[in-house]
């Protein structure tokens, strides 16, 4: 049995990107989801991020990582913690108090390859967060004209 789709018009909506990987690389992104899960055990969780690339070539394009603050293994969460202090140094809030306060801030991702052990399939990887590169500026052609006289 289906379900009723009358007035749905294919011909008026964007089809969904494809989700290949992205090439590994640096990206500028930004954070635009985040919330706290429990983990598949139950003996933790974990802080979901979702980032979206801002510019180039995949802007829009959806990028998650997972922060395991909370977990048995203590190198898990040191490493966990590390992450958190890469983004909070990458946009500028060295004390959240909420995962929010992160949202919407520019800052540069390393995105790696890897393959998925279930699946096989190729699959991306945050591999770190740095501070946004600075934008870079044309230089001014220079002139012989002497700046009194122009």
């Amino acid at each position: 049995m289906g379900s009723n789709l009358k007035g749905f018009d294919a011909r008026n909506v964007e089809p969904m990107d494809d989700f290949e990987p992205i090439p590994a690389g640096k990206y500028v992104a930004a954070i635009t989801d985040s919330a706290m899960k429990p983990t598949k055990a139950g003996d933790g969780s974990f802080l979901e991020l979702t980032l979206q690339i801002t510019d180039g070539e995949y802007k829009g394009r959806l990028l998650w990582d997972r922060l395991n603050l909370d977990n048995p293994s203590k190198l898990a969460v040191k490493i966990a913690r590390s992450q958190l202090a890469s983004i909070c140094k990458a946009v500028g809030i060295m004390t959240p108090n909420d995962s929010q306060e992160l949202h919407d801030l520019p800052l540069q991702v390393s995105v790696g390859l890897k393959k998925r052990q279930d699946t096989g399939e190729m699959t991306n990887e945050i591999g770190g967060f740095a501070k946004r590169p600075e934008p870079q500026v044309a230089p001014q052609a220079a002139s012989d004209t002497p700046p009194w006289r122009r």
